[in-house]
């Protein structure tokens, strides 16, 4: 089988009803993402980040996958498939998606203010008072602003090994993730799915100025007739 490496951002999941950051010129559902996304700002606030996260939480309790993450995992189907994405939410395994990596964490998990490997899996509130078994504050298992992306070699090793590249729902201009385009062979076929697509043209690359949902009925008729 083909390995297919998908890489998927915001865009697939606004679909469904989760905002970013980015729709509101830095704002990341009324708060400054610096307030909520950023060691400091949790050093300053830790109710309020905890708070903000716990909303999160919630608020993916009451969405659902769409059809382009059904789509992507439905992909399983006929080929190696590997799910590299910037988002926080399990939409993808919801949907039925089985080998996805997260790049930014998951909202449902939770990880030690002191041992970074110390994760654990977390679905209601998290307040201070919350400890790790060594007696550390919990903190949301998310990479914030500033912090190191642990993920990004596995997720470059990954690239380097893809035969077809799918991008949906990510501009491609957020490091380091943006960089994972260039790890794959000069022989990928590479399609980027994206409604205002801020790209280079490049050899083998197929373009889909379109909605996460619209743009993968169209990458399946592509997909139907073989490439």
């Amino acid at each position: 089988m083909k390995h297919l490496v998908v890489l998927t951002g915001a865009g697939i999941s606004a679909e469904s009803g989760i905002k970013t950051f980015r729709d509101a010129d830095g704002l990341w559902e009324g708060h400054d993402v610096m307030e909520v996304a950023t060691p400091q700002g949790f050093a300053k606030n830790p109710e309020l980040v905890l708070e903000f996260y716990n909303q999160r939480r919630k608020q993916l309790f009451e969405v659902q996958p769409n059809s382009a993450h059904r789509d992507v995992a439905a992909l399983e189907e006929d080929y190696k498939t590997t799910i590299i994405t910037q988002n926080v939410d399990d939409l993808h395994e919801r949907a039925g998606s089985s080998n996805v990596i997260h790049l930014h964490g998951e909202l449902l998990k939770v990880r030690s203010t002191k041992n970074y490997n110390d994760i654990q899996s977390w679905t209601t509130d998290l307040k201070l008072g919350d400890l790790c078994a060594q007696g550390h504050q919990l903190r949301p298992h998310i990479v914030w602003f500033g912090e190191d992306v642990p993920m990004i070699d596995k997720a470059i090793t990954i690239c380097e090994t893809a035969d077809i590249l799918l991008i949906i729902g990510t501009s491609m201009q957020v490091y380091p993730a943006a960089g994972l385009m260039n790890y794959v062979k000069q022989s990928t076929r590479k399609f980027f799915i994206d409604p205002k697509p801020a790209i280079n043209s490049q050899p083998n690359l197929t373009v889909i100025a379109d909605t996460a949902t619209n743009g993968m009925e169209k990458l399946k008729s592509i997909l139907r007739q073989g490439i």
